[in-house]
């Protein structure tokens, strides 16, 4: 996770707190055009199949995700959020996948979602769950400048705020801005387990937890990252499917409870030479 974007201006969260050691205003970056034409609205319709999954899994909030899907099958497609390809499986590929992982949220519940992107799985989760609160934490501007104007379009903006930045600064604060913590830390696609859990666990309360979207290949990962997951005071993770009985393919997470809190490594302090000056081995 790189921020290799330039700085902006302010991003409100609720109560107008401007989160993040730097952030964007509502566009900031220009749509750039892609090749073979303007994205249809038409890409976005919930075909007829999904309607039973997505109308148990939105409730009365359905028309909003139908507004989200709209929005990324356009404009996310403009911006290069949503490949074009995806666009005609928003619902089943993402909205569906990333509403169904809300079983695994305690109600009320404080959600980071790290590498945000394009809002998956934290926007979705926003829609459908409106007694959460949930931080979108991105640090490439284009995409948090998307961010900004999705929550305000689709009149979130009093349960999501957006941070621009690397969840590692998201964890420390800064002069500006206390340390983030949530109940439940999300992440989709983002990277394996082990660097992933190095990113989330920091960002979660004492007894909080990571719950990371992964796919078929869930069960090796653990099995190669246990160890380093338990070394950053992570429990062990676990394996969930969510949605069954209402996705034809259900969701697989993984999650990990944040049991003890370990201070980040320190480098070690540098040696004096003879010569006064500081070296390092």
């Amino acid at each position: 996770m790189t921020n290799d974007d330039t700085t902006a201006g302010a991003v409100a969260g609720p109560g107008g707190t401007p989160p993040g050691p730097s952030a964007v205003r509502p566009g900031d970056t220009p749509p750039a055009g892609r090749p073979g034409g303007t994205p249809s609205p038409a890409d976005a319709v919930l075909p007829p199949e999904l309607a039973g999954a997505a109308s148990t899994l939105f409730g009365d909030r359905l028309d909003l995700a139908a507004a989200y899907a709209e929005l990324l099958a356009t404009d996310g497609v403009v911006r290069g959020l949503i490949g074009p390809r995806e666009a005609p499986r928003i619902w089943d590929r993402h909205l569906l996948n990333c509403a169904a992982v809300a079983e695994r949220i305690p109600d009320g519940a404080a959600v980071l979602d790290v590498g945000s992107g394009a809002g998956l799985p934290g926007l979705v989760l926003a829609i459908a769950r409106p007694d959460l609160t949930v931080t979108l934490i991105e640090p490439l501007a284009r995409r948090t400048s998307f961010l900004v104007e999705a929550v305000q379009g689709l009149g979130l903006a009093k349960t999501v705020r957006v941070f621009r930045g690397r969840a590692e600064e998201a964890a420390a604060g800064d002069a500006s801005a206390e340390p983030l913590r949530g109940d439940v830390v999300t992440a989709r696609a983002v990277a394996p387990l082990d660097r992933l859990a190095a990113w989330c666990l920091p960002l979660a309360v004492r007894g909080g937890r990571l719950v990371a979207l992964k796919g078929a290949s869930a069960a090796e990962e653990i099995a190669e990252h246990a160890a380093a997951v338990a070394r950053l005071g992570g429990g062990e993770p676990t394996v969930h499917r969510c949605g069954e009985g209402v996705l034809d393919a259900p969701t697989t997470v993984v999650e990990v409870v944040r049991e003890r809190m370990v201070e980040p490594a320190r480098r070690p302090a540098a040696k004096k030479s003879r010569g006064g000056r500081s070296r390092r081995r």
